[in-house]
């Protein structure tokens, strides 16, 4: 059996002291609370503080959770949210467009569905919130890989499987794809997930204007497209939702 790490688990350790209540507290303090010499502690605590995990107030010296830890704890809360932030304007995105609208987050080597609106007809479908789609077909998946670093690094990491034939699996192809995605501001599957499905999806940003989700509508081709491209109105109607959604995030215009 691996042996656990002693500095960490002690780190750790502090951490959810510092967390179990609202007052600050000193050096001695924590030292004693967790068995540790002063020196052990102070070493670990200036760790902490210089990854931003903890805080040390000037004038009395006591420490608490630092931004960084606060804003690492608040991404799962983050994602209700943007769920709730989402409700009313992927509601009208998928009245206007007369399709289904899909609300995803990157989750490990995927993009998770957190939301799911039917596409308004009397036709039989199936709730597909808590779903993973790939990264590097659908829609969803390339806006989430084109503007976020981290899900740019799963989508190359992971294996880009083909699942038509129409898939781009290729590192520079699918590079290009990402060039293409961030210059028009939206992302499209064509028959690159499933066979005659197409999506189109545009980014979500936050307050601190980093991309923290994707939204879409997905549908038969014949619908989304004519002509051969993609409905001008619909992609209009992907950004405006997108644009909405990442104002009412505190993101302002973008």
């Amino acid at each position: 059996m691996a042996r656990n790490i002693q500095s960490l688990e002690r780190a750790a350790a502090m951490l959810r002291l510092l967390a179990g209540g609202e007052r600050r507290l000193g050096l001695s303090d924590i030292a004693s609370s967790l068995g540790l010499a002063k020196g052990t502690a102070h070493g670990i605590l200036r760790t902490l503080q210089q990854e931003g995990f903890v805080e040390q107030d000037d004038t009395s010296g006591r420490y608490q959770l630092g931004a960084e830890l606060l804003r690492l704890g608040t991404t799962y809360l983050d994602v209700h949210e943007l769920r709730a932030r989402a409700l009313v304007w992927t509601d009208d995105l998928a009245r206007s467009s007369g399709e289904s609208v899909h609300l995803g987050v990157l989750h490990q080597q995927g993009v998770l569905i957190v939301h799911h609106v039917f596409r308004p007809d009397d036709s039989r479908q199936v709730l597909e919130i808590g779903a993973m789609q790939p990264l590097h077909s659908t829609a969803l998946g390339k806006v989430l890989s084109a503007y976020d670093p981290v899900a740019h690094s799963e989508a190359l990491e992971s294996d880009r499987k083909a699942f038509t034939d129409r898939t781009v699996c290729d590192l520079d192809d699918f590079e290009h794809v990402l060039d293409i995605t961030r210059a028009r501001g939206y992302a499209a599957d064509v028959e690159e997930t499933w066979e005659g499905v197409a999506s189109i999806a545009a980014p979500i940003h936050d307050r601190r204007r980093m991309p923290v989700g994707a939204v879409g509508v997905t549908g038969a081709v014949e619908r989304l497209g004519r002509d051969g491209e993609l409905r001008p109105e619909l992609i209009a109607a992907v950004r405006d939702c997108a644009r909405a959604v990442s104002r009412d995030l505190g993101a302002g215009r973008f």
